[in-house]
């Protein structure tokens, strides 16, 4: 199972056979609880480190059985049972994933509040990285201080909002350095720099390394 994020765009090579299924969903349709909103801000749809989340699954006739056949016959009967049984059943697909996260990263005394305002930070940065890489941008966004911003994202992530921006534009140059056939300074207008200098200075302090070094490697 690929478990990816809002405001992320994802791009598979071919899949041979008939053996994929799509599943998408609001927030608002299956977040019902608590517990709801703990799966739903959790590294499955938000992982730091790539991405995408990848949880194994094995059984894909009980997955098309369940998202297929058994959706439709409730579709059809009544409309509250197929949302009922349709949350039910991507809950089960995110309780199975949930066990793959490592223990050390699911939190006990996360405070809701401040894992709602950093997800919509990181949902936002998604949107507006190019053109917004001030934490001031975002945290008005939000309707609250820049401050309070950093203390929310130090809390969940243990870093300051400012390196979440840094940290994202980064990895949005590495990637473009290594699968893309821009020049610098097309990818330095590409993420906002107003020239390659600037995106070279930027890139050389947080990587200790030029854009050209990077390409090379």
């Amino acid at each position: 199972m690929v478990f990816i994020g809002p405001q992320k765009s994802i791009e598979f090579d071919t899949a041979h056979g008939h053996d994929v299924l799509i599943i998408t969903f609001s927030s608002s349709f299956y977040e019902r609880s608590v517990k709801d909103s703990l799966f739903l801000n959790s590294k499955l749809f938000f992982n730091d480190n790539s991405d995408i989340f990848i949880a194994p699954f094995v059984n894909k006739e009980e997955m098309r059985i369940v998202f297929m056949d058994r959706m439709e016959s409730f579709r059809k009967k009544d409309r509250s049972l197929y949302i009922s049984a349709a949350h039910n059943a991507i809950e089960k697909l995110i309780l199975d994933a949930f066990l793959h996260i490592p223990t050390q990263e699911v939190r006990k005394d996360v405070k809701f509040d401040y894992l709602y305002c950093v997800n919509r930070f990181k949902i936002i940065l998604q949107r507006d990285y190019k053109t917004s890489k001030k934490v001031s941008h975002y945290a008005s966004k939000l309707n609250i201080t820049p401050r309070k911003l950093t203390e929310m994202t130090e809390y969940i992530l243990g870093k300051t909002a400012k390196h979440v921006i840094i940290e994202k534009l980064i990895h949005e140059s590495k990637k473009l350095l290594s699968y893309s056939n821009y020049t610098i300074s097309q990818i330095a207008y590409e993420l906002g720099f107003s020239d390659e200098g600037n995106f070279t200075n930027f890139f050389k302090k947080h990587t200790q390394k030029n854009p050209s070094e990077m390409r090379s490697n």
